[in-house]
């Protein structure tokens, strides 16, 4: 049963060629967006995966990992976090700077919005490189919060983002 999710999930997924640049073969999750069956297959095998798991609060990563993200901690009655880029947060912050291929980006979260202790799942559309899901988790820790896992619904393993993150990932389709 879960395969013909997953394929569903798949058959959603639009590639789209030379996007942001040449070369590069964008995967495009809004047709998963636009299709409420397989919006919701999404949110239902995330929240099968970490259902009965200490979680308390889910972090989504700007700007598509809001949209699963809050969808799936209203979904699961967890908490909501935003990670957003630099200045975009209203309140104090932290920020962490992380390397890129060619130069660096950073990260902030509100100082007030884990508690220590606090056990958090990281969720994004995308796992790449690895690099903005690793800073989140550092993110996630400089708060005092316990990070316990990372979530994708896509997964390109062979950038091997994976290896840069030090918790179980959960990716709904790897390519």
């Amino acid at each position: 049963m879960d395969e013909e999710r997953i394929e569903q999930i798949k058959s959603l997924i639009r590639d789209v060629p030379d996007f942001p640049k040449p070369g590069i073969l964008f995967k495009d999750i809004s047709p998963i967006l636009a299709d409420p069956s397989g919006f919701n297959v999404c949110l239902d095998l995330l929240a099968e995966h970490y259902d009965g798991k200490p979680l308390d609060t889910i972090v989504g990563i700007e700007s598509r990992g809001f949209i699963f993200g809050a969808a799936l901690a209203a979904r699961m009655r967890k908490s909501f976090v935003p990670v957003r880029k630099p200045g975009k947060l209203p309140a104090e912050t932290f920020a962490i700077e992380y390397e890129l291929e060619y130069g660096t980006d950073s990260v902030e979260i509100h100082v007030d919005a884990l508690k220590p202790g606090d056990r958090v799942l990281v969720l994004d559309d995308l796992l790449a490189t690895g690099g903005t899901a690793a800073a989140t988790g550092q993110l996630v820790r400089k708060a005092g919060a316990e990070l316990i896992g990372a979530a994708f619904v896509i997964e390109l393993a062979f950038l091997s983002g994976s290896n840069r993150l030090d918790v179980p990932v959960f990716s709904l389709v790897k390519y």
